[in-house]
Parts: C-alpha cells; sequence; structure tokens
C-alpha cells in the first residue's frame, strides 16, 4: 500500500461532537518505575532476531560507583514494557569538566534494537520515529528530564565522549510510566492453562500501554488513533478494562471530523488538537458502524447512538456507491481496503464480506433508531446474493476472489464472519479452510490473525482457534514479547511492512485481542 495524499481535502469540524470528546478525555494514571538491573546486549544466532539480554553481576544501586568515557555505555533493563518519560541524574568525576558531555540515549522495546542501533537505516518510515537522542550536556552536575515521551523496556546511555580528564557518572534513574487505566483493574483470566493465562496477560498490558489520551495504536510510532485498531482495542477494552469514557471519545472523535461529504479519515492525530490525516480505507470506514454498535451493545448509550448514528449511515452509503447493478463491491485505488499489511492475497472478496458484515450491523442500530430499513434489506440481499452465486464455488465449498479466482484464507475468514452461509454450511466452510489452506502463510499480522481466531470460534472450531492463539501469541512471548507485536509472520519472522525491523511496534493496538477471544468464547 502506497502513502495516500489528499491534500486538497477539507473537513468539517463539528464543534459539538468535539466538545463531547473533549468532556471524555481521561485523566492519566502515572507509576514511578525504577530500572530493575542494568545489563548487556549479547549476538546470540539462536535467538529470533540474534541477539538476547544477558544481566551484569552488580545492582542497580551501585550505578553511582560506576564511571563510563568515551565509547562505553550503560543499559537500563525496567523488567516490563512501559510508555512515558525518563529523567536521570548525571555528574562527572576526575579533573574538571573542560569539555560537553556528548550523550546518546536510546530507548528499546526488544534487544534487537539495541544490538542493530548502530547500522545504517533505510526503512519507509521516517528515521524520526527512531527511539534515540543525541544531547550535550555542557555543565555537570545535571538532572536530564527526557522531554518527548517513549515505549520501551530497556534504556541504553552511551557516552559518545567527554574529555581524557573526566568521566561521567549516573545516578537515580527513574521512569514515570502513564496510562489511562490501572492492570489492577482486571481480573486475571484463570483458564486452567498456563499458556493461555500468560498470552492473557501480555495482551491486557499491551492494551493497557496503548490506552493513553485515546486508544492509540501503537506507543512508539505514530501514536494515533486509527480506526481498524480502536474497533479490537474497544471489544478487548469491553472484556477487561471496561473504560466507557474512552471508546465513547474516540467515537466522538471521528465522528466530529468527517470530510465535506461526510467520509471519516482512517486515522487521527490527536497530540494537540485533534487533526484528521488525509488518508482513507474502504474497511477502516465502515468499521465505524461496526464499533459504534460494539459500543451500543455493551452500553445501551442512545445519547451516543443518536448522536453518531447520521454519521454510520453516511459512511455505509459512501461504500454502498461501489456497489454495482449485480451486488458487487467494486473497490478502486483511492479508496483501499486493508484487511491487512500482507499484499500476498486478493482482497476483493474481504471487502464484499465486510460490507455485508457492517450492513447487517447497522440494520439492527437502524432498528434502535426507528429508521426504515427495508431499502437496505435489499441491499443486504443483492450483496450476499452475488457472494454466494458468484464467488462461492459449490465443488471446492470455498469463496473466490477477484480475477484470478484466489482461494484465500482472508476470503474465507471475512466471509464466515459475515455469516453469509447458513449456521451448518459456515461450519464447514472453516472446516474446509483447515484442511485445504492451512497451516496460515502470508498473513502478516495479529490483526488479521484475530479474524482467523474469531472465525474460527464462531463456527464452532473452538479448540483450533485456541490452538492457534497458542501458537501465534505464545511464539512472541517464546521470542521474548513483553507486550504483542504490530507485524509477525512465524514463517518469516523479520517481516516489517516498512522493510526496517528498527521501525515496527512491538506494543500494537491490534494484537491485543485474545484477551477478549478468551474471555468471550471461553465461557460461551
Amino acid at each position: 500500500m502506497e502513502f495516500q495524499k489528499n491534500q486538497m481535502i477539507k473537513f468539517k469540524h463539528n464543534s459539538k461532537l468535539l466538545e463531547k470528546a473533549q468532556q471524555a478525555k481521561p485523566e492519566l494514571k502515572f507509576e514511578k518505575i525504577v530500572p530493575q538491573r542494568t545489563v548487556e546486549i549479547v549476538p546470540d544466532h539462536e535467538e529470533l532476531f540474534g541477539y538476547r539480554v544477558a544481566p551484569l553481576s552488580h545492582r542497580i544501586t551501585e550505578l553511582n560507583q560506576m564511571a563510563f568515557g568515551k565509547g562505553e555505555r550503560v543499559i537500563l533493563d525496567l523488567g516490563d514494557h512501559h510508555v512515558g518519560n525518563f529523567q536521570i541524574k548525571i555528574d562527572s568525576v576526575g579533573s574538571p569538566m573542560d569539555a560537553s558531555l556528548w550523550l546518546h540515549v536510546v530507548f528499546a522495546e526488544l534487544p534487537v534494537e539495541l544490538g542493530t542501533i548502530h547500522e545504517d537505516y533505510h526503512g519507509l518510515l521516517s528515521s524520526s520515529w527512531l527511539a534515540e537522542e543525541y544531547l550535550h550536556l555542557d555543565v555537570l552536575p545535571s538532572l536530564l528530564k527526557m522531554p518527548r515521551r517513549y515505549a520501551c523496556r530497556y534504556i541504553m546511555l552511551e557516552v559518545l565522549d567527554t574529555s581524557p580528564k573526566w568521566k561521567a557518572v549516573f545516578n537515580e534513574p527513574l521512569f514515570t510510566a502513564e496510562s489511562a487505566v490501572s492492570l489492577d483493574q482486571v481480573s486475571k483470566l484463570n483458564s486452567g492453562d498456563s499458556v493461555l493465562d500468560r498470552i492473557d496477560q501480555v495482551s491486557c498490558k499491551t492494551l493497557h500501554d496503548c490506552m493513553q489520551d485515546v486508544f492509540e495504536d501503537g506507543p512508539k510510532r505514530d501514536r494515533r488513533l486509527w480506526l481498524g485498531d480502536l474497533r479490537l482495542q474497544a471489544l478487548s477494552n469491553y472484556a477487561t478494562f471496561d473504560n466507557q469514557q474512552l471508546v465513547k471519545r474516540c467515537l466522538y472523535l471521528f465522528g466530529g471530523l468527517t470530510t465535506e461529504d461526510g467520509q471519516i479519515s482512517a486515522n487521527i492525530f490527536t497530540q494537540r488538537e485533534p487533526i484528521p490525516d488525509d488518508t482513507f480505507l474502504y474497511d477502516y470506514s465502515l468499521f465505524f458502524v461496526s464499533t459504534l454498535a460494539d459500543y451500543f451493545e455493551r452500553y445501551h448509550d442512545l445519547t451516543v447512538l443518536k448522536d453518531l448514528f447520521p454519521i454510520a449511515q453516511q459512511q455505509l452509503d459512501l461504500a454502498l456507491q461501489l456497489m454495482n447493478q449485480d451486488g458487487q463491491i467494486e473497490l478502486n485505488s483511492k479508496w483501499p481496503v486493508f484487511i491487512d499489511w500482507s499484499q500476498e492475497f486478493d482482497k476483493a472478496a474481504c471487502a464484499q464480506a465486510v460490507t455485508i458484515y457492517v450492513v447487517k450491523q447497522f440494520l439492527e442500530l437502524a432498528k434502535e433508531m426507528n429508521v426504515e430499513v427495508k431499502s437496505y434489506q435489499k441491499i443486504l440481499n443483492k450483496l450476499t446474493n452475488f457472494a454466494i452465486e458468484k464467488l462461492y464455488d459449490q465443488q471446492r465449498g470455498l469463496f473466490m476472489s477477484g480475477a484470478e479466482k484466489e482461494f484465500s484464507i482472508a476470503s474465507q475468514v471475512w466471509m464466515a464472519l459475515a455469516k453469509v452461509l447458513p449456521p451448518a454450511e459456515n461450519h464447514a466452510l472453516m472446516e474446509t479452510t483447515q484442511k485445504e489452506l492451512f497451516p496460515i502463510s502470508g498473513i502478516a499480522t495479529p490483526y488479521m490473525y484475530h479474524h482467523v481466531c474469531a472465525a474460527l470460534f464462531e463456527t464452532q472450531h473452538s479448540a483450533a482457534a485456541l490452538d492457534l492463539i497458542k501458537s501465534y501469541w505464545g511464539s512472541m512471548i517464546e521470542y521474548g514479547a513483553d507486550t504483542f507485536w504490530e507485524a509477525f509472520q512465524p514463517e518469516n519472522p523479520t517481516f516489517s511492512p516498512y522493510q526496517s525491523m528498527a521501525i515496527n511496534s512491538y506494543c500494537h493496538a491490534w494484537s491485543c485481542t485474545p484477551a477478549y477471544l478468551l474471555r468471550k468464547y471461553l465461557k460461551s
């Protein structure tokens, strides 16, 4: 997918809705984190990414007894992933300070980020996202308070230079972590399976670190409110922290910042005044309907529904402009469908299924609003008939996609979630999918793996869904994940949608959903 540039598009700012978003802004919770130990990063070809952490013998309380000169460094381990601000006291020892301290500070989520920090970066995203700072301190002692917020577990302090006459001493490192919620709010899963329980804990931690002023996609990079991420974060939130206000805030932000034609952006920048991005994704726009429907199902909040239903209806009406006379959704390049970062499968059938999925949710909301639904029911029938008559291969028992009539896991999964077929046939669809298209390959993100698992659960293949959760998310834990990652292909673990692992996010919103899936389906 290419970067979109739609700079001529103008946005509306609905002051009433944006004020409601502001009223729902959370008061962040803060926690003081003292690093637990000092460590070194050791090359190790047995490890997934080629590096591992080795603890050093001295205690963190002995840090102020160590001196660092040119080319020397210390790595602090917070003991877990955190999001927030860092400060540390710095002094000099030896002769009088006759030159500035030139300091390189690096914040890392995984050891590999420190192991490769001096390699040239050639990724697709801006190198300004790399979590490192170069500082000159002219006068010591000093309390260095880093002004930016970071997502990390490891903090490297590397002395690039002092002078031959003196060295730097570090003391009292402190990381102030922040989130809109507290992990103490969440009850433990206690599934009876230690692997699933650990996956659930890491899922909750991932969600916790992404719950800030809004539901961020990832606290390391972007730090934006993305609609596709929001939908999954909100579902996981309902099952764990149950923070109604934050979901409501995000819905109002999207609802208050549509284009002049009523279209919702795929994401919003929220660091100061909210700014909608000029990026638009077909499925993400439609998922505003889904997120609103899920919110209403959870809280039955008629005020929010009445405020935002017209905007939800607008997203659906805009999407349905791409439906031809046969009931087929014909996408165009200006409004692509996302589904997954992978470009290895055709996504036309997925777009058809997502539309069916969302129309069904919209019909339920319309009934709550006493809105006439006959025309939308006819559209639903037309969309569904096309999927069954033109895309479903009766002989293979699978759905085709695109001009090449491709059979992909993603197509089957979204048709199953949309319940295009009757229950027995839907069960058979995912049965056939497992027999013919598993093991999974070519899927790049936990975002799509979530939908695979959800489809398995929804079609009564719970054992297979649990196995997939354990093998996929469990693999990330085996590889050292404290929080779950933005992208992960088990068959190609070093995959990056941006052509550089250095820029990947290792705490990412859309990967938190085992907390939702396990709590929903283990009880059913």
